[in-house]
Order: structure tokens, then sequence, then C-alpha cells
């Protein structure tokens, strides 16, 4: 027997607990940003990475992660956020990345953790139209919570072979 239920907004609950997305959120330069967590496989604090000859400044590199090479993607210089030292609490976000011929992991360097969020259906909104000032079609939407705009990533295109610019994590 199953404990779903529709609530009168029209949401599909199980045990009164509406239908959501769940977002792992991440701060840089004070701004929160959210990925999927279905598509994260782990979260581990900064260490060094294996620099890889012409590879742009965003590529930090590689990490070996229990055998898998792990290309690695500084999201600061990704998206022309100026630079800092990373510290005590950068981490590295290991996700699945989900590409039209493949699937393969890929790290992206954050300045810190930030939160879990459950997000329902109809409260993300579309990212605004900047018209051809700049390309924004790695916003999957926004959504305000608590009072703070979250911006949440769609990683296929974030970190697509085409938008990074090179071939990494080839196996």
């Amino acid at each position: 027997m199953s404990n779903a239920v529709q609530t009168l907004d029209g949401d599909i609950s199980i045990d009164g607990v509406a239908e959501a997305d769940q977002y792992l959120t991440f701060i840089m330069a004070d701004e929160e940003y959210g990925v999927d967590i279905l598509r994260v496989q782990e979260i581990r604090g900064w260490d060094s990475a294996t620099p890889i000859p012409n590879t742009p400044a965003y590529i930090r590199g590689v990490i070996n992660l229990r055998g898998v090479i792990v290309p690695l993607v500084d999201l600061r210089e990704r998206f022309g956020i100026a630079t800092i030292d990373y510290g005590p609490t950068t981490v590295v976000i290991v996700l699945r990345v989900e590409g039209a011929e493949k699937e393969r992991i890929m790290g992206i360097v954050v300045d810190a953790v930030s939160d879990v969020y459950n997000v329902k259906e109809g409260e993300m909104k579309p990212a605004p139209d900047f018209g051809s000032v700049g390309s924004i079609d790695f916003v999957r939407g926004l959504v305000t919570i608590d009072e703070k705009m979250i911006i949440t990533l769609e990683i296929d295109q974030m970190l697509s072979d085409q938008e990074i610019g090179v071939a990494v994590g080839e196996e």
C-alpha cells in the first residue's frame, strides 16, 4: 500500500512531505549556487591536483579518486570571479556529468559548501534573458529561499566538452 497522497495544491506527497528536488548549495564570492544533489558523488576538502599542460587556467588539473582520474574545474576562474587562495573551507564537489555520448566524473572547486534545500516545482524561476550580452546556458534557474537568491546550475551544460573547451576525463 502506498503512502502517497495528493495535496490540495496538486503536489504529490509521501507521508505529508511534498515532492521536491534537492539541491546542494555552495558559496563563491558571497553568492550561493546550487547543483542537483542526485549528481553529487562526494564532497572532499581541497588537497592538491596534478596539473595538465595546455589546459585553460580554470582546469586545476586532475586527482586520482579510488582509481578514477577526475578533472577539476575552478568555478571562480571559470565564472570570471576574482581568485582567492584556497583555505580550510575550500572543497571539491565531485559530480556525475552526463554527456551526449558518455557519462563522466568531474570535480568543481568552490569556496565552501552551504546547505541542502528542497525546491518544489514552481518555486524555481527561469534565468532572465540578457540577450547577446552573455551566455547563461548553464543556469538552470533562480530560487529564493529565506530571502536569499540561489542560482541553480545545469552541470551537464556547464561541464560539457564544448563549454569547458578541452577534452578532459577521457578514459
